[in-house]
Parts: C-alpha cells; sequence; structure tokens
C-alpha cells in the first residue's frame, strides 16, 4: 500500500510539473521572449543619479591647488585675486551642488562635506574680494600697508577650519585609505598654516601650502578614481577600502 501510495504521489508530482512547464511555455514567445501584452496607462520612469562625489572631490582639489601655488607665490605672483572666481563658481557653487545632491542620494558624509568646503570656499573669496572690504579692514588707506592684526585674524578662520577637518576625519575612518589619508593631510596642512600666521613664520607657512599640494593630489585621485570607474574607462584607480583594517 506504501508502495502503490508513493507511486500515486510521484504520478501526481510530476503531472504538476508538466502542467506547470506547459503554462511557462504559453507564457514565452517562439523566440524565447516574455509574452507580456500588457499596456501600462502611464508610461513608467525608472530615476537614477549621477555619483556627485567626482565634482565635489575635483573641484576641492582644483581650488586647494591654486590656494597653494599662490600661497607658495609660484612664478613670483604675491597677488592671489585671479582664483577668485574660480574659489566662488568652481569650489563655492560646484561643492554645494554636490552637496545637495549627496543629500538626495542619501550620504551624510559627503553632504556634510562637499556643503562645508563650499561654504570654505565661498568665504575664502570674500576675504580677497574687493567688495567685500573684508582685507580693507586691515588695509592703511594712506599707506596701503596691511595691519599685522590680518594675519592673526586668517589664523584663527584657520583653526576654526581646522577644527571641523578633524570632526571629517574621524568620520573617515571607515571610508578608503585615500580619502582618510586626503582629510588627514589636510588636518596638517592647516595646522601649520594656522600656526604660522599666528607666530608670522614663513617656514611654516610654506611647509603648509607644501601639504596643500598633498592633498590636492589625493583628491584629484579619489575624485577620478569614482569619475573614471564603473566602466566609463578602462581605468580602475584604486581607493583601497578600509573596511577590514578599521
Amino acid at each position: 500500500m506504501e508502495s502503490n501510495d508513493f507511486a500515486a504521489i510521484k504520478s501526481e508530482e510530476s503531472g504538476s510539473s508538466a502542467s506547470h512547464a506547459n503554462q511557462l511555455n504559453r507564457l514565452h514567445t517562439a523566440g524565447g521572449h516574455v509574452d507580456d501584452r500588457s499596456q501600462p496607462a502611464l508610461p513608467v520612469y525608472h530615476r537614477t543619479f549621477a555619483s556627485p562625489s567626482p565634482l565635489g572631490l575635483i573641484s576641492f582639489a582644483t581650488d586647494i591647488f591654486l590656494i597653494c601655488v599662490f600661497g607658495l607665490h609660484a612664478r613670483s605672483i604675491t597677488a592671489p585675486n585671479v582664483m577668485i572666481g574660480c574659489l566662488i563658481f568652481y569650489g563655492g557653487v560646484g561643492q554645494f551642488i554636490a552637496g545637495i545632491m549627496e543629500f538626495i542620494t542619501g550620504n551624510t558624509f559627503g553632504a556634510t562635506v562637499f556643503s562645508s568646503y563650499g561654504a570654505f570656499n565661498l568665504s575664502y573669496a570674500m576675504i580677497y574680494l574687493p567688495g567685500t572690504g573684508i582685507l580693507s579692514a586691515y588695509t592703511d588707506a594712506a599707506t596701503g600697508v596691511v595691519d599685522p592684526s590680518f594675519n592673526q585674524a586668517l589664523a584663527l578662520y584657520l583653526w576654526a577650519w581646522f577644527i571641523v577637518t578633524v570632526v571629517f576625519t574621524i568620520a573617515a575612518m571607515r571610508s578608503s585609505w585615500v580619502l582618510f589619508l586626503d582629510l588627514f593631510f589636510l588636518d596638517i596642512c592647516l595646522l601649520l598654516l594656522a600656526c604660522g600666521y599666528m607666530v608670522n613664520m614663513d617656514g611654516l607657512l610654506t611647509a603648509g601650502y607644501s601639504f596643500g599640494l598633498i592633498v590636492s593630489f589625493l583628491s584629484y585621485w579619489a575624485g577620478c578614481a569614482g569619475l573614471w570607474g564603473d566602466g566609463v574607462t578602462p581605468i580602475r584607480l584604486p581607493t583601497f577600502e578600509m573596511y577590514s583594517a578599521v
């Protein structure tokens, strides 16, 4: 009896499988495609968002590069005013847009970092923009000499951004080595510049702006890794993930 019952069950299962296979065959065309003849009342759109990180990183790298080469007086240039436009539009507006897009994609870290450094570029540009009157407030109208207190004020400004960058560096401890080292060297850059302006030591300023060039290089690296990846180009730049290291 048990053998007959088992045979009956197997027969029912095989019949059910064959019926299911026939139903699946009816759902496919002769070419093997799904025979879907349904027509939605409205077209279906699938939204996709581009990654805003390359814009934020590359614009940041470009502006840090300009700040540092003018700070090092490359080609004997002493007036940095030509960088104001790039700081406002590429570094300020560009990074602010990247920050807003990071909010939309749900990346709290990117949204905070890009929006903050967008504000940094805008505020730094305002110092040298003649219409703001910031630099002229520290300049003697008769002699055109900048008051020594300007360096102290600039030092306090840099100390504030050093504190902000330390907070971001801690937040980046589980991201990638390239991004973490980028922010770490930015900490050193801002620390040296703040101390250099506070004690009026050119050696510290030169070292700070030199570290800024390292920051620019690492920012370009991280930005290009995101821009060139995902099959856009055959070039793949590693960012060395920190998940297994920390």
